[in-house]
């Protein structure tokens, strides 16, 4: 996988700014990739609903705690998750300013296995 960290972070269209990312690596070739994904205090997704990708992805917060809807839970710094393609999460709501490392494999996804 090749590393590309221009250190710059994107806001995440439609979220005014409550959203953004920095990928960290992306490999070219599968679209893996990691990136960390920064809530500011009190955002909420629920105007996205709830989500789910046909890939597997693994999530660790690195800072903060973010309430997770589907799961009634709060994730809490150092919680990790590994969740199945079709799993559903979120919506979110961000008590304090949070950062999340993603893990996504759209290489494993199961419209590819299904191809």
């Amino acid at each position: 996988m090749n590393g590309k960290n221009d250190a710059e972070w994107e806001p995440i269209e439609g979220t005014e700014g409550n959203l953004s990312q920095l990928t960290i690596a992306e490999d070219s070739v599968s679209g893996d990739y990691t990136r960390l994904t920064k809530f500011k205090d009190g955002y909420s997704t629920k105007p996205f609903g709830a989500k789910s990708h046909d890939y597997p992805e693994e999530i660790f917060v690195v800072s903060g705690r973010l309430f997770d809807e589907a799961f009634n839970i709060w994730l809490e710094p150092g919680f990790y998750a590994s969740r199945p393609p079709g799993e559903v999460h979120g919506p979110f709501v961000a008590d304090g300013d949070v950062v999340i490392l993603e893990i996504s494999y759209p290489s494993q996804s199961i419209k590819n296995r299904s191809e």
